[in-house]
């Protein structure tokens, strides 16, 4: 029997769809426990090193504009870098665009493309509403269904399983337990940690999933060639796969599921040209905060006609993001190609007179100016508004030089501000072909907040020079999505239950972001660690009863 027909004809312990962090750890745990585990990716994986494979590189570096069919070519690129290349739908405006956002579709999901940070979330983030008592018209909880003591335990397992190593916050450190030591400061960024200090500011050296490996280029946006960058699919699925007896099928996307009143029964999948019908105990979906309830929405049945696991109508809602903004700020040491830059953070801005705003970090290096601008008159093209590329593009040399002139040897920061839950923010599939399509609108409350973190950032950074990239607003930055499967102590408000496991489904597992119920304003992927660990010890647990 080939391999396909015994994937095919097993009955699997666990299926995990997606191999980003949450679901790759979780898979990882459960095959290491000793369950029969499959894994489904709709990428491709880079395990074997596929020879057309690109990494070390943006994507964009690739692409040729004067290709007789650039679209093409460009989705070819994008799947050989991990990336995501299918369009979804942004509604939000009156001039509704598609766009293929910047996340990652491949071994390790988005990250293998992330920037390394694996950070705990502040304790008071799970207590919710004591900061956000004035706020109109949210979706927002009282608090997270577990504490920031029940997760702490599995914060120290995910930092040892991927080998996390940086400073301590010192605005937080009786809660924080220690890291692998980290590389010493560049001289840019120790130049910005000393000017910190001496205003009386509290910054900290990030904590890395990074090997930082001789020639370490941080490999922020594209797939590390090195073997350096701790992603899901290196600390997780390679192992799982060799050493605890684990299968995968990449190139696989999962359609829908079938299933009764109270269980999956099937797992639909296309492989190919071939129509592939699965089946497990337990089904984890982590397709990530986009799919994963693009797919719960496609499962309709009429035994679920509103989509599987959506009694509540939460699946879909509450779409969170994260506000970026960037900083490229002007150090007397410059940067160089050799220098490390995403190193340092500073949490002075995280709450501020009774307002929870977000994070102050080095982002590392940005594409080149040649791809940023292209990308600019791009985005206008594709948001309706040629007259304004077209405009763009013919004066692309100079715009060129200046974007050079403005980020060329900076350090470049990025504030990162916790954005707030609404059901009328949503991901929702619609049409013939099932296109994904986002909706995101910034409240009023928001767009206070934003304009205070703003300030709050300048103040920090002054008397520095630097040239401020307003991001925000734009409804294409997804690389934290969340929020849109949210977990909670009521099926009648929430998704999913305290342990993620959808109500009134007794083997269906969430453990993707989507399962926020609020989005923080720190980086997500540790805290996706640490839960995907919190849900294997309850899975487990309840096996053996």
């Amino acid at each position: 029997m080939n391999k396909l027909n015994s994937i095919k004809s097993t009955n699997w312990d666990v299926i995990v769809i997606g191999t980003g962090v949450g679901g790759a750890t979780l898979g990882h745990a459960l095959a290491k426990a000793g369950k029969s585990v499959l894994f489904l990716e709709k990428g491709r994986v880079q395990l074997k090193g596929n020879c057309d494979s690109i990494s070390g590189r943006y994507a964009e570096d690739f692409f040729d504009t004067e290709a007789s069919q650039p679209e093409n070519s460009h989705r070819d690129i994008l799947r050989r870098a991990g990336r995501y290349w299918e369009k979804i739908l942004e509604v939000t405006s009156d001039r509704p665009y598609a766009f293929s956002p910047f996340i990652g579709e491949g071994g390790g999901g988005s990250s293998a493309l992330y920037g390394m940070v694996m950070e705990r979330f502040f304790s008071e983030d799970f207590n919710v509403n004591s900061y956000f008592n004035d706020v109109k018209g949210a979706n927002l909880p009282e608090a997270w269904p577990i504490s920031y003591e029940d997760i702490r335990p599995y914060y120290v397992l995910a930092e040892r399983l991927y080998r996390v190593r940086g400073g301590l916050d010192p605005l937080r450190k009786p809660l924080l337990d220690p890291l692998i030591n980290p590389p010493a400061l560049s001289k840019p960024s120790g130049e910005l940690y000393d000017f910190l200090v001496a205003k009386g500011l509290h910054p900290y050296v990030m904590p890395m999933a990074c090997e930082y490996v001789p020639g370490c280029q941080e490999c922020i946006g594209y797939i590390c060639p090195k073997n350096c960058k701790n992603d899901s699919s290196r600390i997780c699925i390679k192992p799982a796969l060799e050493e605890y007896s684990a299968e995968l099928l990449e190139q696989c996307e999962v359609t829908h599921l079938e299933a009764t009143t109270d269980r999956v029964t099937r797992v639909w999948c296309k492989y190919g040209q071939e129509t592939l019908s699965l089946s497990a105990d337990l089904i984890i979906l982590a397709a990530g905060a986009l799919h994963t309830p693009a797919i719960l929405l496609k499962s309709k049945s009429p035994t679920w006609p509103n989509g599987l696991a959506n009694q509540s109508g939460m699946v879909g809602k509450n779409l969170m993001r994260h506000y970026f903004d960037l900083y490229c700020v002007d150090t007397k040491a410059k940067v160089s190609a050799a220098t490390l830059t995403k190193q340092i953070a500073l949490n002075d801005a995280y709450f501020d007179d009774g307002h929870k705003l977000g994070t102050l970090q080095a982002v590392g290096r940005l594409q080149s100016p040649d791809v940023l601008v292209k990308e600019l008159w791009q985005e206008f093209d594709r948001k309706g508004y040629p007259i304004i590329a077209r405009l763009i593009r013919s004066v692309t040399p100079l715009i060129t030089y200046i974007v050079n002139r403005n980020i060329s040897q900076r350090l470049i920061l990025t504030g990162i501000m916790e954005d707030i839950p609404y059901e009328h923010n949503f991901v929702d599939v619609t049409g013939s072909g099932n296109d994904i399509k986002i909706h995101y609108k910034i409240s009023e409350y928001d767009k206070k907040r934003i304009s205070l973190f703003r300030k709050k950032v300048k103040e920090l950074l002054h008397p520095y020079t630097f040239t401020f990239v307003k991001n925000a607003e734009n409804n294409e930055r997804l690389a934290h999505a969340c929020g849109t499967c949210r977990f909670g102590n009521d099926p009648a408000t929430s998704v999913l239950s305290a342990d993620n496991r959808a109500h009134g489904l007794e083997n269906l597992y969430v453990v993707d972001a989507s399962f926020f119920p609020t989005s923080t304003g720190i980086n997500p992927s540790l805290t996706l660690a640490a839960n995907a660990l919190r849900v294997a010890d309850r899975i487990l647990l309840s096996s053996e009863h």
